[in-house]
């Protein structure tokens, strides 16, 4: 019997490349993983928007938030599997003004803080580790538009009742300059961030210790897109979820036996897996739902 073709959309994260290599192997399937190119956020933008609306693909990688609203919304047409190539902590994504007035966590508390989405995963993260530092998110003043290109649209209207957007023309790093922000939350670096010399620094430049006592504590190295499969591919052979999560986990244990055996990606690439491991574990970026369970009902509950 042939195997089944299945094409799956994805940025081109290096753990993927034993899988899109073909050096692992789907049981039963032919896979085409569909990559970006370069760490391009445009491409996986791209990669994102064909998974969930390209006929062509069978699924790929997407937001966790936008699969859980659109469950929410009784839009049941893509599973999701326990499948999470993209993973990030986040201290290290909250920047300040050099010469502004919050210099601590407590300086947070009742400030006004862009974001460049409400309702992304990275954005319920964010909300998730403001309130870990001791952050009242409630009653944080929310502005939530493009980091370093001016908005051209018309405003959202979904956002909750207080986030405002803002204005025409404006970005939110500029904001954050002028003063008109007291911290914004980016995932790429600001265009004018430099932590010595640029008007624009992270809050916590050693965000490696607070990120690793945030693991220690709650147990979350966040994980923040997931696969999915149309609906329709997946009634159709309901195996293909047991397989391609299998073949992703095989994947990801060869990567990381790679990085292992050939540790040279960087001058000190061993020593630093070996305090990764020491600390959350041979398998620090795990697949499968019984290792990613709980992470997921926090995920949810944060997201609620």
């Amino acid at each position: 019997m042939a195997n089944l073709p299945i094409t799956l959309t994805c940025a081109d994260y290096a753990r993927l490349m034993p899988l899109a290599a073909g050096e692992v192997k789907p049981k039963g399937i032919d896979l085409t993983l569909v990559l970006g190119s370069h760490g391009s956020w445009s491409d996986r933008a791209e990669m994102l928007h064909r998974a969930m609306h390209d006929p062509a693909v069978h699924g790929g990688e997407q937001s966790m938030a936008n699969h859980l609203w659109r469950v929410e919304a009784g839009d049941r047409s893509h599973v999701g599997l326990p499948i999470f190539p993209l993973r990030n902590f986040t201290a290290r994504d909250l920047y300040v003004r050099k010469d502004g007035p919050v210099k601590t966590a407590a300086d947070l508390n009742g400030k006004r803080i862009g974001m460049y989405g409400w309702a992304n995963s990275g954005s319920v993260w964010y909300r998730h580790f403001l309130g870990f530092i001791g952050v009242d998110i409630a009653k944080i003043k929310w502005c939530i538009g493009p980091i370093d290109t001016p908005r051209t649209g018309p405003p959202n209207t979904a956002l909750p009742p207080g986030v405002t957007e803002p204005p025409t023309g404006k970005r939110l790093s500029d904001m954050l300059i002028a003063g008109e922000l007291e911290a914004i939350y980016s995932p790429p670096r600001p265009q004018h961030y430099h932590q010595v010399n640029g008007p624009i620094v992270r809050l916590f430049p050693a965000y490696r210790g607070l990120e690793q006592d945030y693991f220690r504590k709650t147990g979350a190295f966040p994980p923040q897109h997931l696969i999915l499969i149309r609906r329709a591919a997946w009634e159709a052979n309901k195996w293909i979820a047991r397989s391609l999560t299998d073949a992703f986990i095989a994947g990801n244990d060869a990567f990381t036996l790679s990085q292992r055996r050939f540790p040279y990606a960087s001058p000190w690439l061993d020593a630093e897996l070996d305090e990764t491991a020491a600390l959350m574990g041979e398998d620090f970026h795990p697949y499968g739902l019984e290792k990613n369970r709980e992470q997921m009902k926090m995920f949810c509950r944060q997201a609620y």
